[in-house]
């Protein structure tokens, strides 16, 4: 296939005309590209870092067949794509000299592209991390349920909040996708921070959810200190959160987990959390 297939474009509302009816059509495929492109919309081009977002079409026949994004200094995103196609990307953008410190995507197109990349460019490409999207299912409130109950985090919880989501990406290693602060002042803005306190107030984990969009809503993160884990307080908050991502009207309710985690994975499971598919990120060098 020819590289010029795809269309390339840093004009966020372009690539919304362009692709929009792409991305709706698999919401649950494209979690990712829905929620960010969102944020990007609501929040600002300048949300996951200081350089422009950069966003791909690929068009073959009059119709999108994929589509990519990327928010440097982060990863390139990618709808899932045939080797071939991984290829004629890889080459395109290796043409124009990018650097990319990695890739996410279903697991044969994030393999594919990889491979590519090292092709076109000479990288190393690392495998960092496995990941299953799972949806819900048939909700099940895991038993027994911790003392205490749910709040929604406010204002008065930004430190905390702050904090925990430090704590978060350190421990699972994704590095600083968005400025704590602001990530905190936007999760009270909406609402999108459940607290599980124990019954003095004291809150003990957090689960949150992404604003719905094409109607889906994905759970993230999933937080407990560590010296706090083991006691069900993780279970009882993402349950709650399903349960009212499924009031407010999703029609999927979506969450990733680390695959090199088994007791993450066997929780949603006994929540109710189906496998969708499986994804990977890889890391280039």
């Amino acid at each position: 296939m020819r590289t010029d297939d795809w269309h390339l474009t840093r004009d966020l509302d372009s690539f919304l005309t362009r692709a929009g009816a792409f991305l709706h059509s698999q919401p649950a495929l494209h979690t990712v590209p829905l929620t960010v492109t969102e944020n990007l919309r609501t929040l600002g081009l300048h949300i996951y870092g200081d350089e422009a977002p950069q966003f791909g079409v690929l068009e073959r026949d009059g119709a999108v067949r994929a589509t990519f994004f990327r928010t440097p200094p982060h990863r390139l995103n990618l709808t899932a794509l045939t080797a071939e196609e991984a290829d004629a990307l890889a080459a395109r953008l290796a043409d124009l000299g990018q650097r990319l410190p990695g890739v996410h995507a279903d697991r044969g197109t994030a393999t594919a592209f990889a491979e590519a990349w090292q092709r076109r460019t000479g990288a190393v490409a690392t495998l960092r991390q496995r990941q299953r999207l799972y949806r819900l299912g048939t909700l099940t409130v895991p038993r027994p349920v911790p003392p205490g109950g749910p709040r929604i985090a406010g204002k008065g919880d930004r430190e905390q909040l702050i904090r925990w989501h430090e704590e978060f990406t350190e421990a699972v290693g994704a590095g600083t996708v968005r400025d704590a602060a602001e990530w905190a002042d936007a999760r009270i803005e909406q609402g999108g921070i459940t607290f599980w306190e124990t019954p003095d107030g004291t809150p003990v984990a957090m689960a949150g959810t992404t604003p719905q969009v094409a109607g889906q809503i994905r759970v993230a993160p999933v937080y407990t200190p560590p010296h706090l884990r083991g006691r069900g307080y993780a279970g009882a908050a993402t349950a709650e959160v399903s349960r009212a991502a499924l009031a407010a009207g999703a029609q999927e309710v979506l969450l990733f987990t680390d695959l090199s985690n088994p007791t993450s994975n066997g929780l949603y499971q006994r929540i109710g959390y189906r496998a969708v598919a499986d994804f990977a990120e890889y890391d280039f060098t």
